[in-house]
């Protein structure tokens, strides 16, 4: 995938075909910006493409991105087998009669200490389940943050900073470079894509939810729908239920959140209008409080 920018759209699927190596018919093209003559020579724009070429092979890179993989199976397999082999080894110890507590002439005193011996083992064990998992969320961030490198390298656009984060089943991606605002898209329709792609992807292979930042952009996102919900926030608190009006793409998901948060003891959730629109209703429904 390559961006071109050239005087006119003709001359810019020329060079295109000639960077790509392929004839004119062979290119898949997206305008990213229309020529414009401007006024008396100001305001003067050039066209920008994306262009692709049908022959291009991506078989290498599915190839790596398999290894890669199966690298992080392994390393899943390899953390899970080794934590039961240790819960094994801990119940063993446990179930073995320690002799000389038997013929303690304190009784009780030997149940306390082995009770506090089994607050201790327990303790010990949540420590290392938390250390394990710590090592398998560090490496799938390594693992998912090589792989999204390298599907971004192929792309046209100017990304200098890519990092990944798996925190509490979620990968915590921030993405960020001169191309940044091309990226998310008009009125955000790349990075819905986006996230709806590495959702797909993520929760497939690893079970992991996200969270996507482009620049500033889920930032600022997260602001607007603030000072947007604070009127339905204000309906609810005095009606005891509300709704939001049709959201798009993340919105929705950042509605949801925000009003959970807000209303920890009312029933919020996503819905679906006639026409494939989605809201968010707050409400008592199948509220346990009220069961």
């Amino acid at each position: 995938m390559k961006k071109v920018e050239a005087p006119t759209l003709e001359e810019a699927y020329q060079k295109a075909a000639q960077v790509l190596e392929c004839s004119i018919s062979e290119l898949q093209c997206e305008v990213v910006q229309h020529p414009s003559k401007g006024i008396l020579g100001f305001l003067k724009r050039s066209a920008i493409i994306v262009a692709t070429s049908k022959k291009t092979s991506l078989s290498k890179h599915k190839e790596k991105v398999s290894v890669e993989e199966s690298i992080a199976s392994e390393i899943i397999e390899t953390v899970k087998s080794e934590t039961i082999k240790k819960e094994t080894e801990t119940t063993t110890i446990k179930e073995t009669p320690n002799k000389k507590d038997v013929v303690l002439d304190s009784f009780f005193e030997a149940d306390r200490v082995v009770e506090e011996d089994e607050v201790l083992e327990n303790e010990l064990s949540e420590e290392e389940k938390n250390e394990e998992e710590s090592v398998i969320y560090d490496e799938l961030a390594h693992l998912i943050e090589d792989q999204l490198k390298e599907m971004l390298s192929h792309a046209c656009f100017e990304i200098d900073i890519v990092e990944v984060d798996v925190r509490d089943n979620t990968a915590l991606i921030f993405i960020d470079g001169e191309d940044a605002a091309l990226l998310i898209g008009k009125e955000g329709y790349r990075y819905n894509a986006l996230s709806y792609m590495l959702f797909n992807w993520l929760h497939t292979k690893y079970e992991l939810f996200i969270k996507l930042e482009i620049a500033e952009f889920l930032t600022s996102q997260q602001d607007m729908i603030r000072n947007y919900i604070k009127p339905v926030i204000e309906n609810v608190e005095k009606y005891g239920k509300g709704k939001t009006r049709s959201l798009d793409g993340i919105l929705v998901q950042i509605a949801l959140e925000q009003l959970r948060e807000a209303f920890p003891d009312k029933y919020v959730a996503v819905k679906t209008g006639k026409e494939g629109n989605k809201f968010v209703v707050i409400n008592e429904f199948n509220n346990k409080s009220h069961a």
